[in-house]
């Protein structure tokens, strides 16, 4: 049963007004963020923030869509810690923290947000391998390059591994944590003959994805219709997990497919049985995402023309990823509970 509570945000709209910048709370105005929810299926909630676009009219081309169209080569470099991605088309593409890329030598994850221009040339981009032992080809894949990206880390753990920790042995162990949790949840072994440490190959396992289904039918509908829904919170267990807000709703909606089947996959992997929970209060979503603010800021360049932020205070970490081609407009931010 999915349960809609529709509350207004006082402080988080302030901030969410910054993008960075920490205001008092304002009275709740037009263009202002809000929350709406939760909306509940089994161990899963979400909550879906609502605001105005910073990039009104700007439409990138997601990792996945260009894979697809053949728009962006992803290529082996043989270095497990380091990949390198074009664009080969004349379209802007956005590519995300978190995406895994299959094929190659290893499967892996990409560590950092990226906006590749058009005709970008090749550029370097951090990664961490999420199948530990494989080196070779697999099956008939490319082992040159990857050649899809339709799944997104499925575990808050692996995310705080690779981006908080920056630890390749922390990612394995963490990876095949949530292989054991999904089997057990799920009745029987996620791992793949073709490769049992590969998590994108057990996100793919036919039990994962049909308990994962019952999730991704009840909530994929509560986006339809709001042209302002720029990102979303979601709890497992009652427990606040992530978030990840944009710049542009078109953005979002282009994302909320694979983001949702994260989520839902790791609900599934965090599955107790026969225990209860309450979804969190909005208050403490709010509180969750105000303090995306705070802590000591970390600032790398990603590219000549991304800048990312990290900030880490002692409940959550926080990542803002800037475009400097558009006065540097936070395009994401993604906050991360820590425990």
């Amino acid at each position: 049963m999915i349960a809609c509570v529709l509350v207004m945000a006082t402080a988080f709209g302030a901030f969410a007004m910054g993008w960075g910048n920490h205001y008092a709370p304002l009275p709740q105005k037009k263009d202002d963020f809000r929350l709406e929810g939760p909306f509940t299926q089994g161990n899963l909630s979400v909550f879906l923030v609502h605001g105005r676009d910073k990039i009104k009219g700007q439409t990138f081309i997601t990792l996945q869509e260009a894979l697809i169209q053949r728009k962006v080569i992803v290529r082996e470099t043989r270095e497990v810690n380091s990949l390198s991605i074009e664009n080969v088309s004349g379209e802007e593409v956005y590519v995300q923290s978190g995406d895994i890329v299959k094929g190659g030598a290893q499967d892996r994850m990409l560590v950092t947000d990226l906006i590749l221009p058009p005709r970008s040339g090749k550029i370097a981009i951090d990664a961490f391998c999420v199948e530990n032992g494989r080196w070779s080809r697999r099956g008939n894949e490319e082992v040159t390059q990857f050649n899809s990206s339709a799944n997104v880390v499925a575990s808050r753990e692996v995310k705080l591994a690779a981006k908080q920790k920056s630890s390749q042995s922390e990612v394995w162990a963490e990876v095949a944590a949530a292989q054991d949790k999904l089997s057990r949840n799920v009745g029987g072994s996620v791992k793949s003959a073709a490769s049992p440490t590969s998590f994108q190959l057990a996100l793919e396992n036919k039990q994962v994805t049909a308990s994962a289904d019952s999730y991704v039918k009840a909530l994929s509908g509560i986006i339809v219709g709001k042209t302002d829904v720029i990102g979303y919170v979601f709890a497992i267990n009652g427990k606040i997990n992530s978030a990840d807000i944009y710049a542009s709703s078109a953005l979002f909606q282009k994302l909320w497919p694979k983001l949702l089947q994260a989520s839902a996959i790791e609900a599934v992997a965090e599955l107790r049985h026969g225990e209860k929970f309450e979804a969190p209060k909005p208050v403490d979503v709010q509180g969750f995402l105000d303090d995306g603010d705070k802590g000591p800021e970390k600032e790398k360049n990603v590219s000549g023309r991304v800048q990312m932020v990290t900030r880490d205070s002692k409940d959550n970490i926080s990542f803002d990823t800037r475009d400097r081609a558009k006065a540097d407009v936070v395009v994401h931010r993604n906050i991360i509970k820590k425990n």
